[in-house]
Order: structure tokens, then sequence, then C-alpha cells
């Protein structure tokens, strides 16, 4: 009689045990997802001061006609991009055109003392922090994730749980892993 006793305490442990890991491994990748939602509403963020700023600099610097239209490419890129990777090239992408802006701006005095383009370019900085934040957040979940997975005995459970390991968010050009330089 005991020795049932141990083997469905057993059982009851290895159950406990499985559910446990079945669930720790769903929540890190809702975790994932989560992070990546919210490097994509930093991302909305920051396209959404784009027509701003754009504007701003082109009552300014209407010469400036190849700079303002970059930007405004790499806006249309960055809002209709999916996925990891093509959200992170086109972050990358939208850096870049973000830093020609601001250069171009550094020309125009009046520019750079408007009291409009200082809020813009005070908004711009503090949804840069963001951004960096949403990335390295969703990389820390990416991290804990992955390790989980790929780890034993979790990886028993990943292909039942149907979780499998994530793709880092990498900005691929170095010059593109700072955010863009908006002091004057």
């Amino acid at each position: 009689m005991a020795t049932t006793w141990i083997v469905v305490g057993v059982l009851a442990l290895l159950v406990l045990f499985v559910i446990t890991s079945y669930n720790r491994l769903i929540r890190l990748n809702v975790s994932v997802d989560e992070a990546f939602s919210q490097i994509e509403v930093q991302l909305k963020r920051r396209s959404d001061l784009i027509p701003n700023l754009v504007e701003t600099v082109k009552g300014y610097a209407a010469h400036e006609k190849s700079t303002l239209e970059e930007v405004v490419a790499a806006r249309a890129k960055a809002t209709s991009a999916t996925g990891v990777a093509d959200v992170s090239a086109a972050d990358g992408m939208m850096t870049q055109a973000l830093r020609g802006l601001l250069a171009v701006a550094e020309n125009y005095p009046d520019l750079k003392a408007s009291t409009n383009f200082l809020a813009l370019q005070e908004e711009l900085a503090t949804t840069e922090n963001k951004v960096s934040f949403a990335r390295q957040f969703y990389n820390d979940n990416v991290r804990s994730l992955n390790q989980t997975v790929k780890t034993f005995p979790s990886s028993l459970f990943a292909g039942m749980a149907k979780v499998s390991a994530r793709e880092f968010y990498v900005v691929d050009d170095p010059a593109n892993r700072q955010a863009p330089n908006v002091k004057f």
C-alpha cells in the first residue's frame, strides 16, 4: 500500500513539474511578445514626431529637400515594418535620417532657437531613450526565454508549448547603435 502512495506522489510531482515548466515557457513567450510591442510603441511615437519635426525644419531650410525626403522615406519604411529584423533595419534607417536632419539644423541658428524646434528636439531625445530602454527590455526577455528553451529539462517541453528561441533585436550598423545627438 505504501508503494502505491509513493508512486502516486511521484507521478503527482512529475505532473506538477510538467505543468509548471509548460506555464513558465508560455509566460516567457508572452513577455517577449509584450517587450517587442513596447519597441513598436516607442518607434511609433518617434515616427509620429517626425512630421512635426520635418515641418518645423522645412520652414527654415527649404533648400534641404533631399534630407527631408530621406526622413519621410525612412518614416514610411518604419511604419510598415513587421518582424524583429525588419523593424530593426527600419529603426536604423530612421536613426540615420534623423541624424541628417538634426545636422541640417546646425546650419540654421534661427531654427535652433525656435521654441517649437527645441520642444520637438527634447521630445525626440526622450523618445530615443525610451526606444533604447525598450530594445534592452526586449533583449533581456529574449535572453530569458532562449536560456529556458535551450536548457534541460525545459527543452523537453518547449515543443509541446510551441515555444522556440527568438532572435535578438540587433542594430546592424555600429553608427546606429547610438541615439541621434540632439544637443546644439
